[in-house]
């Protein structure tokens, strides 16, 4: 009786042990597929990661290689995921450390894989900047079809990733509707009566330099360095008006992340991993980016906190002011994001101030190897102006001064190039393009062209331009582009001139210079054509106080 009993106390338990146990199984066989799903989502993932790979970096450059070799185009074979972005940085660091005669034949140098290329494989060739195929061009016509780009078909690239912490979606990058407002904004700050407007800016900001080079008379002096200060300045002064020594600070930050952004310039992405993983000069690119979008707002609050306190009745006459104004548009189509005000601020600053440095710093080298020209320019300048200092009128005048100008960016432009990319397929000339592919047109190799310009292409003649820049070649007006052509030229060309013009003035009217024995001729590409070594001039003082 009692083993019935028992029996029947342990049947429960052992109906629910066993439920336990089928409850166990149950779980573990949901786990079991759970884990299998994981387990094939992830491989399906990881598949679809690998054939976009295999897409992105096999095909389309393998494909867009056997259509342009069908076509004759050569050049140097593509390279998995790297292009020829190892050979290209191994030529420049070698090119480096070569010494240089005092020669302006500068293109093997600044542009020894695009120079050895051309010899290689002709005038119009295929390489590759990582992925990305580029054909270079150096037909006139054919790089005036491109830029004119009337049918729509060579929009501006992406930017890559530190460019765009650079210089962000600006006037330079962007496209389509927002490029046409924001180029309307920028042909207002920049016309006639607002470049007239900033002459006495750009005086008063030379005149502080020369009074510096005062103690330095006889002395060396290092004149890239010289005109970086002057032209942050100047930039400063007509960009943030009397917030210009904020604008300073975000030109020295600029200066920080342009560093940053020339060392990355030929690295390319590792695919899968870079989208895990961040790089320090990623994560120190984004803390810069942060600061400069921080030093701008709070210059805007500054100016919109004068309005609302009734301390101003605009928010400013300066290129920061018609932005803030574009930034309070009533019409929602023509208003200006926050971040379109930043990168518009960074835009205008650094592309402003570094192509207007180089422009002076290599035009005192050639004034200083190129006495004569430095005579004749003297002697105009002081039949203009006496020795008063430069007038926005007198500006016109100053023809010796306008072809030294032009003769100085034709041999050492600012800028080495101008990349689009292929919209769509499309003909130009006898060839027909492929999409997933860029043209390259060289500013460098066509401003160095014996066949555009002479034999004496490499000597510096600013009488070629005694006509002006239509006539200064005979064979087409687009062979001379220091910035750029078509729709998308440089809206600051007429700044930078506006700027160059006074400042060289100045310093001819109170000096003669020459080239110091310590000087070493080395031009190089960073970002823009700077000196590697510096530029290191002599002055004399003529004894003329203006």
């Amino acid at each position: 009786m009692r083993n019935v009993f028992d029996c029947q106390l342990a049947k429960p338990r052992l109906i629910s042990q066993m439920q336990n146990l089928i409850g166990e199984d149950k779980k573990m066989e949901t786990m079991g597929n759970l884990l299998i799903l994981f387990a094939a989502s992830l491989c399906l993932y990881l598949f679809v990661a690998l054939l976009n790979v295999f897409y992105k970096y096999w095909w389309i450059p393998h494909r867009v290689q056997f259509i342009m070799n069908s076509q004759g185009i050569r050049g140097p074979p593509y390279e998995f995921i790297h292009g020829n972005n190892k050979e290209a940085a191994q030529m420049l660091m070698e090119a480096s450390t070569k010494p240089m005669a005092l020669t302006h034949d500068i293109f093997p140098r600044v542009l020894p894989h695009v120079y050895s290329r051309i010899n290689k494989y002709g005038k119009t060739y295929l390489s590759w900047n990582g992925i990305r195929a580029q054909l270079l061009i150096t037909d006139p016509e054919l790089v005036k079809e491109v830029l004119k780009n009337s049918d729509k078909a060579f929009p501006k690239p992406k930017a890559p990733y530190f460019f765009d912490k650079l210089i962000g979606d600006g006037l330079a990058s962007t496209e389509r509707e927002k490029w046409a407002r924001q180029r309307k904004l920028a042909n207002y700050a920049f016309h006639g009566e607002s470049l007239k407007n900033m002459t006495p800016a750009v005086v008063t900001s030379v005149e502080t330099m020369l009074e510096k080079w005062k103690s330095k008379e006889g002395k060396e002096i290092e004149v890239f360095q010289e005109f970086r200060l002057l032209t942050s300045e100047v930039i400063s002064r007509t960009a943030f008006g009397s917030s210009y020594l904020e604008g300073e600070k975000i030109f020295d930050m600029l200066m920080k992340l342009s560093v940053i952004t020339g060392r990355n310039i030929f690295k390319e992405k590792i695919p899968i991993i870079s989208k895990l993983w961040k790089s320090a000069d990623e994560i120190e690119a984004e803390r810069i980016a942060k600061m400069i979008h921080d030093s701008v707002m709070r210059i805007v609050k500054k100016r919109e906190e004068r309005v609302v306190n009734g301390e101003a009745d605009n928010f400013g006459r300066d290129f920061l002011g018609l932005l803030v104004n574009a930034y309070h548009e009533a019409d929602e189509k023509n208003r200006l994001s926050i971040q379109d005000l930043v990168d518009e601020c960074k835009t205008f600053y650094f592309a402003g101030q570094e192509t207007v440095n180089s422009l002076l710093a290599w035009a005192t080298l050639l004034l200083a190897i190129h006495s004569y020209w430095q005579d004749k320019a003297r002697a105009e300048v002081i039949e203009v102006f006496g020795n008063q200092n430069p007038d926005s009128e007198g500006m016109a005048k100053l023809k010796t001064i306008t072809m030294i100008i032009n003769e100085t960016l034709r041999l050492y432009p600012p800028i080495s190039g101008v990349i689009r990319e292929v919209g769509r397929e499309v003909q130009l000339g006898k060839l027909v393009l492929p999409t997933h592919s860029e043209v390259d047109m060289r500013i460098i190799a066509l401003h160095h062209d014996p066949d555009l310009w002479g034999d004496d292409v490499n000597l510096f003649k600013p009488e070629r331009f005694a006509e002006g820049m239509a006539k200064a070649t005979k064979y087409n007006a687009s062979a001379f582009m220091p910035f750029g052509s078509g729709p998308r030229s440089c809206v600051g060309m007429s700044f930078a001139i506006t700027e160059a013009k006074p400042a060289l003035s100045m310093i001819l009217q109170r000096y003669t210079f020459t080239v110091s024995p310590t000087y070493v001729h080395a031009p190089a590409l960073r970002l823009t054509l700077k000196p590697q070594h510096g530029i290191q001039l002599l002055f004399h003082s003529l004894h003329c106080d203006a």
